[in-house]
């Protein structure tokens, strides 16, 4: 009333008549991702219809967490009496904490909250790990894959064995409900890409002779 303009609707309130074609699939896409996501999340709680599994999905969850990952390699690295074994551990070592570092910073660009199913009983968690975007746990295990790979000689029943760990890894983060699908497969391929930049970013005694000092 007298003559003041009505206040704008907010923007997710204001119906698009005219929406985009990309707009369009990427709501279809979303809805699809988050109705699979439910629908697989079938270790969510202990009254899912996977419950009695929980308990080994959380094993597994821990094997891909960053901590213990982080505590063996620097034990592994205070232990070690090799120059090349040292070389190794300490680029994986780099690799970890450039991926708590870059999953952390997506994650608190992105916000996207984890799946309503997730119950919050996760293993050692921080500021940025109530967001959902990407799977970290499927980053990392993307990234130690082709670590181990490419620097361990392994026997081909051992390198099945770690294939099957990232899916497992995966797999496993969605049927917790912990994340959405699409967060998994974004995080795997973040990981698969960010060993790709250790590998560029190689510390060696020649390119980092004061860190290698050190040990």
């Amino acid at each position: 009333s007298g003559g003041s303009a009505a206040a704008p609707l907010p923007e997710e309130d204001c119906m698009k008549l005219n929406p985009s074609f990309l707009g369009i699939a990427l709501s279809s896409l979303l809805a699809i991702d988050l109705w699979a996501s439910k629908r697989l999340g079938v270790c969510a709680g202990e009254g899912s219809a996977w419950g009695s599994a929980r308990p080994v999905m959380k094993v597994i969850e821990v094997s891909g967490h960053g901590i213990p990952w982080l505590l063996v390699t620097f034990y592994g690295l205070c232990q070690s009496d090799s120059s090349a074994a040292r070389e190794v551990l300490l680029n994986l070592l780099f690799a970890l904490l450039l991926d708590l570092v870059l999953v952390a910073v997506v994650k608190g660009l992105v916000k996207r909250r984890r799946p309503t199913h997730n119950k919050m009983d996760m293993f050692i968690t921080i500021s940025v790990d109530k967001y959902s975007f990407p799977s970290g746990h499927a980053t990392r295990a993307a990234l130690v894959c082709r670590f181990v790979l490419h620097h361990l000689v392994l026997a081909v029943p051992l390198r099945v064995l770690v294939v099957l760990w990232v899916i497992v890894v995966g797999v496993s983060r969605v049927m917790l409900g912990r994340h959405n699908v699409t967060d998994v497969l974004f995080g795997l391929l973040l990981g698969y890409v960010l060993y790709s930049v250790v590998e560029y970013c190689w510390l060696s005694p020649l390119s980092a002779p004061a860190l290698f000092a050190l040990w």
